[in-house]
């Protein structure tokens, strides 16, 4: 009301209510200051009544979000259906994707790296629903690096604090073994080379355990040891007719990639079948190698744990015996200590012509091959090779680097007083 308000610009109390475009103003007619000004708009619900609202309002309550945004959430819901995952698992991974796009570490990152997040949240969702599915078929789909894919999944699971369970062996195996062609009712596969899924998988995962038993996984990448035994069990199952395939053609046949470092494992893997087939009763006096001891693969699987005990006794008791001293009947020195490991005792040194070292078996690849880079010797090396200064220099090579006659004729005459 005029008079009961004073302006704080002039000190009028000539304050008058002014209406303009249907709101109420209070305006000091002397100078013109506005003292309250009316809303131009209240809330959202009021916009249905056709009356204005204000910008922040309306875009807050329905703000659409951006376009990369939204392509990844259909990124996340078309993969999942490529890989026919279960609904809830789909929820789950889209829900992951939202949170983990407008969280700060993941707001303003290269497309790559987004690409990479979408795979990670497909593959989290997995491992919380218990849906077993490896990293490298992720970035096979997503055409994405395996060390990008890792470093975002570990800051996935890291900043947004999610409990991930472990996912086992098995259902690795299980899962690496459901893509192969070779086991799928196709005509473009040989019928000799056709095979039961489920009789491949059985005893692929016991030819996995049996690795893990022999140390073969520590530390190692699953997928190159899976697809060996895959090999392996496949083989095995009739083997007078797949003998001649070769890892190669098998991987070709199954439609996948061969990992570099499968031939390896297969040779690591063959060697402890061929090592246990040894011990079995019916094979002793016969030549065993990598060819033929796919024929007895069934039977080491059978019998394994008795393999593996038996060949464990059957190694200590030639360490044992190798330090022996059969003339003296005593135990040397190195054998005396009985809190000494396994390895120490194969590698004691030998007293007598007829000793021989054993080397240990079933340990880690770490401490069995040798062939490993001695940095101390390399590094005595390249210091030795370091000048210093002092070294002694040849005439030959003195006169390498002189040019003119009159430096010449000063070298000689140099060397005259000399």
């Amino acid at each position: 009301m005029p008079g009961q308000t004073k302006c704080p610009e002039c000190g009028s109390s000539a304050v008058e209510e002014d209406t303009h475009y249907s709101q109420n103003h209070m305006v000091c007619t002397e100078c013109g200051f506005l003292l309250t000004e009316g809303l131009l708009t209240t809330t959202r619900s009021e916009e249905t009544f056709l009356q204005a609202v204000k910008y922040t309002k309306s875009t807050a309550e329905d703000k659409t979000p951006c376009r990369n945004k939204v392509q990844g959430v259909k990124r996340v819901r078309d993969l999942c259906q490529i890989l026919r995952v279960r609904p809830v698992v789909e929820d789950t991974a889209t829900e992951l994707y939202v949170r983990a796009y407008d969280h700060r570490d993941f707001l303003h990152v290269t497309l790559e790296k987004k690409e990479a997040l979408v795979g990670c949240c497909i593959h989290t969702s997995c491992r919380q629903h218990n849906w077993p599915l490896t990293m490298g078929t992720l970035c096979s789909l997503l055409h994405v690096e395996s060390t990008l894919f890792s470093s975002v999944y570990l800051q996935l699971v890291k900043e947004l604090q999610l409990d991930v369970p472990t996912l086992s062996l098995q259902d690795l195996v299980k899962t690496h073994c459901n893509g192969f062609i070779l086991f799928q009712n196709s005509g473009l596969i040989p019928p000799r080379f056709q095979e039961d899924k489920d009789k491949v998988v059985a005893r692929a995962v016991q030819l996995v355990e049996l690795a893990s038993e022999t140390w073969l996984v520590t530390g190692r990448h699953p997928v190159p040891i899976i697809t060996a035994a895959a090999y392996l069990a496949w083989q095995s199952l009739l083997p007078g007719h797949r003998l001649k395939c070769s890892l190669g053609r098998f991987c070709k046949l199954a439609g996948i990639t061969l990992p570099p470092p499968t031939s390896q494992r297969l040779k690591e893997l063959t060697s402890v079948l061929i090592r246990l087939a040894s011990q079995l009763p019916w094979l002793r006096g016969q030549q065993v190698d990598a060819k033929t001891v796919v024929k007895y693969t069934s039977d080491i699987l059978r019998h394994r744990t008795l393999l593996l005990s038996q060949t464990l006794d059957c190694i200590w008791a030639e360490s044992t015996s190798a330090q022996t001293d059969p003339r003296e009947g005593c135990v040397s020195e190195a054998g005396e200590n009985s809190s000494q490991p396994q390895d120490q005792l194969s590698q004691a040194p030998e007293t007598g012509s007829s000793r021989k070292r054993t080397a240990p078996v079933f340990l880690p690849p770490c401490l069995t091959q040798t062939k490993r880079r001695n940095f101390s010797l390399e590094l005595e090396r390249s210091c030795s090779n370091q000048t210093t200064g002092e070294e002694e220099i040849s005439d030959s090579e003195i006169e390498q680097y002189l040019r003119t006659p009159e430096e010449v004729a000063t070298f000689q005459a140099a060397r005259a007083i000399l």
